[in-house]
């Protein structure tokens, strides 16, 4: 195939596409922004949920059970 049949082949699917575009535009409904408040929401949960975890791993039961756990990795003989 030459360059210049690859390019008309390249326009013509450009046409079709820009065709397909102009008959189906995005419709406009009343969700608009709810994305965007969704992943609001989502981060406030996800840094609230971090926060939780943060307090739990370094409370003194959690910290103490770590370090037994590690303690008792590091004698295991081999």
């Amino acid at each position: 195939m030459t360059e210049a049949a690859m390019r008309g082949r390249m326009m013509r699917k450009l046409r079709a596409l820009r065709r397909r575009a102009r008959r189906s535009p995005e419709p406009l409904g009343s969700d608009a922004g709810m994305v965007t408040s969704e992943y609001a929401m989502g981060l406030i949960a996800a840094v609230g949920f971090a926060g939780l975890l943060y307090k739990v791993v370094t409370s003194g039961q959690v910290r103490a059970a770590l370090q037994g756990l590690v303690e008792r990795a590091l004698d295991v003989p081999f």
